[in-house]
């Protein structure tokens, strides 16, 4: 094939813009007109947000789309049509001409979907794969891009759905990058400021190097998470075997706990190597020989190599301290059953002493006519106790000795 079957029609996206504003001017005006309207309290309601990333997280829940190129910079909407190409002197078909882009959407429909399919050419199975919500993480090669699935999570401890995976699909053109993902994510807006940061230093964008920063800082995300394992596992291998009995009723549920957020992370980590290994094979097929993105993306992969082997390592060091964690409650429970066996012991032995006694007195207690009874000397009584006294501490002696 030709590559100008798979060059992006510039004039075919500038097309369905221009239509479409055309067709809705009324809704589009109004719209405009609105937005300016509540500007000033979305400032103000974003001012009270406490955390800086509830602040982003409102952003792209607002405002759907964020388009970004080196001549329009950063510009959001709530729907493709209404992005504000118009402020710009130069038509839509330059402006997308001049350089590459990267088009972002959070909770796109199925109808925004195969919009932008059509107007950029996207594979039907690509398109199937984003409406869907593919899990599997995987590198596809389509005529005239790639395609990635991979998959980060919820990062925020007071969300419902921390620690739950969202899917990040991004489609990485010669001209431009794609990407979709189905709630808004902190890692768009991290690359957004990595870029401000470098273009200080000349930093040439190009799409693959959209990819790997995205890709990158989804990777990064992982780390403070699994410090924070590294740091729980570290404590739990400490005190298992040093706490206290009444000391230790939640360390099962640590461990628990633990060992959930590990196999939680490993599920979304394991896949991440062999999706960055493809990338780097799809990058060295159509990146110049000085480029050093295959580079940094070799970076990424032995970063979610290293961190694969620290979760196995957690994982087994879990195991066994929960192994350690059953042995003490098996040993302490062995310790208070012989200990409750000494005492019952005990018990029988004083009981086998008395019972002799008891039987005595009760036969020299009976209302019957017993020996020495009509005597008034009280060498009977002192005989008794003698003979009480003979069998109590023979009756000791044989229980010290099958004690012992």
């Amino acid at each position: 094939m030709h590559a100008s079957i798979h060059q992006l029609d510039y004039n075919l996206i500038a097309d369905y813009l221009n239509s479409a504003v055309n067709d809705s001017s009324e809704f589009y005006t109004s719209w405009n007109s609105n937005q300016q309207q509540s500007s000033l309290f979305h400032q103000h309601r974003a001012s009270l947000m406490r955390q800086h990333r509830s602040e982003h997280y409102y952003q792209q829940q607002t405002n759907r789309f964020m388009f970004h190129s080196d001549c329009t910079e950063t510009i959001r909407s709530p729907f493709f049509e209404t992005l504000p190409f118009t402020s710009f002197d130069q038509p839509v078909a330059d402006l997308l001409r001049s350089g590459p882009f990267w088009l972002d959407v959070c909770s796109p429909t199925t109808e925004e979907i195969n919009n932008l399919a059509r107007i950029f050419k996207i594979h039907p199975l690509t398109t199937e794969d984003i409406q869907t919500e593919e899990t599997r993480e995987k590198c596809e090669t389509f005529p005239g891009y790639y395609f990635i699935t991979i998959r980060t999570f919820d990062s925020d401890q007071f969300s419902m759905s921390y620690m739950q995976p969202i899917n990040v699909y991004i489609i990485v053109f010669r001209e431009c990058v794609l990407s979709f993902h189905s709630q808004p994510i902190l890692h768009l807006n991290n690359v957004l400021r990595r870029i401000e940061q470098l273009k200080v230093y000349g930093l040439n964008i190009s799409p693959d190097w959209l990819n790997y920063a995205l890709i990158d800082d989804i990777t990064d995300g992982f780390m403070p998470s699994l410090k924070h394992i590294e740091l729980e596992v570290d404590a739990i291998d400490e005190l298992v075997l040093i706490l206290k009995e009444r000391e230790q009723s939640d360390m099962l549920r640590r461990i628990g706990h633990a060992r959930k957020r590990v196999m939680m992370l490993l599920r979304l980590l394991i896949t991440k190597a062999d999706v960055i290994k493809a990338v780097i094979k799809r990058c060295t097929q159509r990146l110049a020989p000085d480029s050093e993105t295959t580079l940094y993306l070799g970076d990424i992969q032995d970063h979610i190599i290293t961190m694969v082997q620290n979760l196995n390592h957690c994982e087994k060091t879990l195991t066994r301290s929960h192994s350690n964690y059953l042995a003490q409650i098996s040993i302490e429970i062995t310790q208070a059953s012989n200990r409750t066996n000494d005492v019952v012991m005990r018990m029988t032995a004083l009981a086998s002493i008395l019972v002799p006694l008891n039987i005595i007195t009760g036969l020299f207690g009976m209302n019957v006519k017993v020996p020495g009874e009509e005597g008034e000397s009280l060498v009977w009584f002192f005989s008794i106790v003698m003979c009480m006294f003979v069998i109590a501490w023979l009756s000791f002696l044989l229980m010290r000795k099958y004690l012992h």
